[in-house]
């Protein structure tokens, strides 16, 4: 196989630096030109059909039917009262925003209003939609594509592709977000005590302080906090009337888990569209100049794409994962038997989506995102790749020592469960698991 010339590679990287700012709008990706394949096109077209009637009794019964259609549990309820969505107006300390969260899909609602709505594509990622409830019950919920979405989800706050966010700010009185203070988007590595600022938290998390249930007012170049408590809170009828919502949780489980799967998400998402990129200039340049088009990364495609795997690993392996509060933390027990409730498990009964909550999120640390669209749908290069950096690492071989936090016992647990469980698992894990 022909190894592409000097004069191809840097031909590449020159190409590399033409791309426009936003790159997934441009070919191979072509993400807002490129019509969507994910399950709101296919909700609305089952409507249209007969085959799916959504209740339209009211404003929740319309948002629970959407969740189950999506295969979301109405116990992932989070809520959030900053200003820092579609529509602002509507959510304040007063009246906060409840998101919901499944495997693939995000539903956000504010009280009154529309119906903000993020499920995975295959191959393009995350795709923003607004939905709304009051339309006439004898037409679908339709799902409306709102671009406008992407001025914070597709590169401001994500990782340069269209992505789902959890950010903690420094909310004013009005939910509005003290700028001069900044922000952060939450991931698995940030600290306990940066998480949720502008979020309503419930449960139970010892001595340690995060930064959710209050609201602060600007005092020159600091703020100033308001007096309410804020930690370890089990009741949320002290900040705002919770009589309309259904639901009166914000579980501070079910938050730490969206913070790992949105970002999570965030990386699978990057990791495919720049390797889709790499190979697809690979070939361009091979056709122009006459050489043999390959499949087979090579160069600087090569190196894209192991640099991508690794990047995929480290967060699939939760790589630099932030300690939880000492005596670890607990949420109200429905969100975590939701979640576990159909999860993939061993004939031992052993699944990724166990919990531990004492010193980590999970007690097996492979991230159960590894099931879900995004990674099932990887190019196929690239996801040889990560499952050949996988293999290294949960047989104690990876470079410089990466993934040693994970012991003997753990590491083995994790090959077992996913020689098990998935679907494409490489043969040589469940002959390593068949051997033992």
């Amino acid at each position: 196989m022909k190894t592409p010339s000097l004069v191809t590679l840097v031909t590449l990287l020159a190409s590399s630096a033409l791309w426009a700012e936003n790159e997934y709008e441009n070919p191979p990706i072509n993400y807002s030109a490129t019509t969507p394949n994910d399950m709101a096109m296919a909700l609305e077209k089952a409507q249209e059909q007969g085959k799916v009637a959504i209740d339209r009794k009211d404003d929740w019964a319309v948002l629970y039917g959407v969740l189950k259609e999506f295969h979301i549990p109405q116990e992932s309820q989070v809520m959030v009262f900053s200003k820092t969505s579609k529509q602002n107006d509507r959510i304040s300390p007063a009246t906060p925003r409840v998101v919901y969260f499944g495997d693939n899909a995000y539903v956000g609602y504010s009280y009154g209003g529309l119906l903000e709505v993020s499920v995975v594509d295959p191959k393009l990622g995350p795709i923003f939609y607004l939905a709304d409830p009051h339309v006439d019950k004898k037409e679908p919920i339709r799902f409306t594509r709102d671009q406008s979405c992407l001025s914070c989800h597709g590169g401001p706050f994500s990782p340069e592709v269209p992505g789902v966010i959890v950010r903690s700010v420094c909310p004013g009185p009005e939910g509005h977000p003290i700028m001069s203070q900044g922000s952060t988007v939450v991931d698995t590595t940030t600290p306990f005590e940066d998480r949720w600022g502008g979020w309503y938290v419930t449960g139970k998390h010892g001595k340690a302080v995060h930064k959710g249930n209050v609201t602060a007012e600007e005092n020159g170049e600091s703020v100033k906090l308001n007096p309410l408590p804020g930690q370890n809170i089990t009741d949320l009828g002290k900040f705002f009337d919770i009589e309309p919502y259904p639901r009166k949780t914000s579980d501070i489980v079910a938050l730490m888990v969206l913070e790992h799967q949105t970002s999570t998400q965030n990386i699978l998402t990057k990791a495919h569209q720049a390797s889709v990129r790499a190979m697809h200039m690979q070939k361009s340049l091979q056709k122009e100049l006459g050489e043999p088009v390959s499949d087979e990364p090579t160069g600087t495609a090569r190196r894209i794409i192991d640099h991508c795997a690794e990047d995929v690993v480290d967060a699939l392996l939760f790589k630099d994962e932030a300690a939880l509060p000492e005596g670890g933390i607990e949420g109200h027990g429905e969100f975590q038997a939701a979640f576990e409730k159909n999860a993939p498990r061993t004939a031992e009964g052993r699944s990724l989506k166990d919990m531990q909550l004492l010193t980590r999120l999970f007690k097996y640390r492979c991230s159960y995102t590894i099931y879900g669209i995004t990674f099932q749908n990887l190019l196929p290069q690239l996801k040889a790749t990560v499952f050949e950096r996988l293999t290294e690492a949960l047989e104690g071989k990876a470079k410089l020592n990466r993934y040693d936090y994970l012991g003997e016992r753990e590491r083995k647990n994790i090959m077992s469960i996913l020689a098990t469980t998935l679907p494409d698992a490489p043969a040589a894990w469940k002959q390593a698991v068949a051997a033992r």
